[in-house]
């Protein structure tokens, strides 16, 4: 997807934040489509936090522009409010209340049903914790009830900063079923993280942050492509020798770090039958490169979780 395809749902223009000499934010400018995925991601402290504040309206720019769903988000613009749906770092829910009391209450606040809550609950696989106190729910369905609470009032816009963060490998996997499910209703979704690997797969388009800037923007599959890297073919450690390995057919490079055995290639099939005839095939993985490879072309520095 491309923001020509669907009208913007938010337009950013040369956005600028500072405090003292910090640029926080530094000449951000991008566009993200209605129904679009569109992620923001860099390591802590690159701005992405400080960004999505923007947009939503809770932090003024010191200079630039903003267009949230053809309105300005800053002063308060609570015209906006109802159509969109903000979910932060740090979710603040109301004491001893249940998930699904939880979710009653945000809809009261919003003037929406309260059938909506267990609408809700089912869409964030919450269902069965629907009478237990959100403080007896572990981390990952307090993520998920607090994703529920930003959708209660069914907005065009939802931002998610850094959802994820802090969550075990399976329950990052089932938040994003949710967050895909989201997408699949037709909302345009501005989400932070840190995590390349999530992006790469959940995102329509994203941008690459740091130090308050935007460093590439387009689609994962499209900036990996424009990396040009090598595949490099992973093995075991006496699977062959450095000298064998150094005289396949296709190999450019040969690292040994006494664990395994790496090949850079830009021929990985020639290397891949070379080594099948040699039945050298035993717990070989291959890496084809990532946005995290891109991340370190842009910035010639290791990648700051």
């Amino acid at each position: 997807m491309t923001d020509t395809e669907n009208p913007a749902a938010i337009v950013v223009e040369d956005v600028r934040k500072a405090y003292g000499d910090l640029n926080a934010v530094d000449g951000v400018s991008l566009t993200v489509a209605e129904g679009e995925f569109f992620g923001i991601l860099g390591p802590n402290g690159a701005g992405k936090t400080t960004t999505l504040e923007i947009i939503e309206g809770l932090r003024e720019p010191d200079s630039g522009s903003v267009r949230l769903l053809g309105e300005s988000p800053w002063p308060r613009n609570v015209a906006l409010l109802p159509r969109i749906g903000v979910q932060l770092q740090a979710t603040a829910f109301f004491e001893k209340l249940t998930a699904r009391e939880q979710l009653r209450t945000f809809a009261a606040l919003y003037r929406v049903s309260a059938d909506r809550a267990d609408e809700m609950l089912e869409l964030v696989g919450l269902t069965d914790k629907a009478d237990t106190r959100e403080d007896k729910l572990s981390g990952g369905q307090r993520q998920r009830l607090s994703i529920a609470c930003a959708l209660i009032h069914d907005p065009d816009v939802v931002f998610l900063d850094e959802p994820t963060a802090a969550l075990d490998p399976q329950a990052r996997r089932n938040l994003w079923d949710v967050l895909r499910a989201i997408q699949e209703r037709g909302k345009t979704i501005l989400y932070t993280t840190h995590y390349l690997d999530e992006a790469e797969i959940l995102c329509d388009r994203v941008a690459i942050m740091d130090r308050g800037r935007i460093l590439a923007m387009d689609a994962p599959a499209t900036l990996v492509r424009g990396l040009d890297a090598p595949t490099r073919v992973i093995l075991e450690r006496g699977s062959l020798s450095t000298v064998d390995a150094e005289e396949l057919p296709g190999a450019d490079d040969v690292t040994d770090d006494e664990l395994s055995l790496t090949i850079s290639t830009r021929k990985p099939a020639d290397v891949l039958s070379a080594l099948a005839e040699r039945r050298a095939l035993a717990g070989l993985q291959v890496r084809t490169a990532t946005l995290e490879d891109v991340f370190l072309d842009l910035t010639g520095r290791e990648y700051r979780a």
